[in-house]
Order: structure tokens, then sequence, then C-alpha cells
């Protein structure tokens, strides 16, 4: 039997602890779905066809993964594809408690179970946002994000 999960997130942009988890999801199940989400009410620094670019490029030697965009509910996305599988990393306890009411709200709603996948410690206090601050004001982001993804965000920021 083929085990498939959802990696979601909005990856604005991709660090390294996002990839850290896709990369060990990968290695323990048969196919994952990095689920960009799109929100259009919410004004990120890369469009979703950026981000996916990115990740994908990244991700590019795991064959297991695939990179798509999704909008809505992660639910309805899971069930369309027949993934009843959520895969989430956890860096902290503050982590826990938003996506502990979640994973609850999606196993009611649409029989999808999250699965927490706690974060290498390596990677515990990375989050995009702090990311793109440090960016922002030209601190280093060295060991943070790909290389790849530093040059974008770089570009970016100008």
């Amino acid at each position: 039997m083929s085990v498939a999960v959802v990696c979601p997130g909005s990856f604005d942009p991709i660090t390294l602890g996002h990839l850290d988890v896709i990369r060990r999801a990968a290695a323990r199940f048969d196919a994952v779905v990095v689920a960009v989400l799109e929100n259009p009410r919410k004004q990120g620094l890369f469009s979703a066809e950026e981000r996916i670019a990115l990740i994908e490029a990244e991700v590019d030697d795991l064959a297991a993964v695939t990179v798509e965009r999704f909008e809505g509910l992660l639910v309805d996305f899971c069930t369309a594809r027949g993934i009843r599988l959520v895969c989430k990393g956890l860096r902290a306890v503050s982590d826990f408690e938003y996506e502990l009411q979640m994973a609850q709200m999606n196993q009611r709603i649409g029989g999808v179970e999250t699965l927490f996948m706690s974060t290498s410690p390596e990677h515990s206090y990375l989050s995009s946002s702090l990311v793109k601050e440090v960016a922002r004001h030209g601190g280093s982001i060295e060991g943070t994000v790909p290389p790849r993804v530093a040059a974008a965000l770089h570009a970016k920021l100008g």
C-alpha cells in the first residue's frame, strides 16, 4: 500500500528548516506533496509561482516529492487528491497550540490526520518571517535558506 502525505505551508520563502522536514518526510512516505498556500488576502514577498519554482529547484533530487499550489481549506486539497495524512514541522511548544487546533479541525471535518515532526535542533529558531526581516536589514542569512533562495531574497529586497 502506497502512503502519501501533504506538507503544507506558505514557504515565503522556504527555509532549511522546511526542507529538513520535507526531506525527512520523503524518506518515510511513498509520496510527498508540498502544498504551497496562496492566500489572496495576504501579500507575500514572493508570488506563489516564485515560491513553487524555488521549492522545486531544492527538491528536484527527490523523485517522491511534488509541489502544488492550493487555496482555501487544506482538508479540501487533501480530499481532492485522496490523501488522508498531513505532516507538519514543529519548532516549539508555541507552534503546537495552533497546529493542534488545525489538526483537530481537519480530522473533524475531513478525516484528515496530522503527524507532527519535530524540527531538527539546528533549525528550530528558523521562520520565513525572521529570515525576511534579517535579510531586509542587511544581516547574514547564510545557513538559514539555500543559496538560490538567498539570492532570490536579495534580488527582491534590493
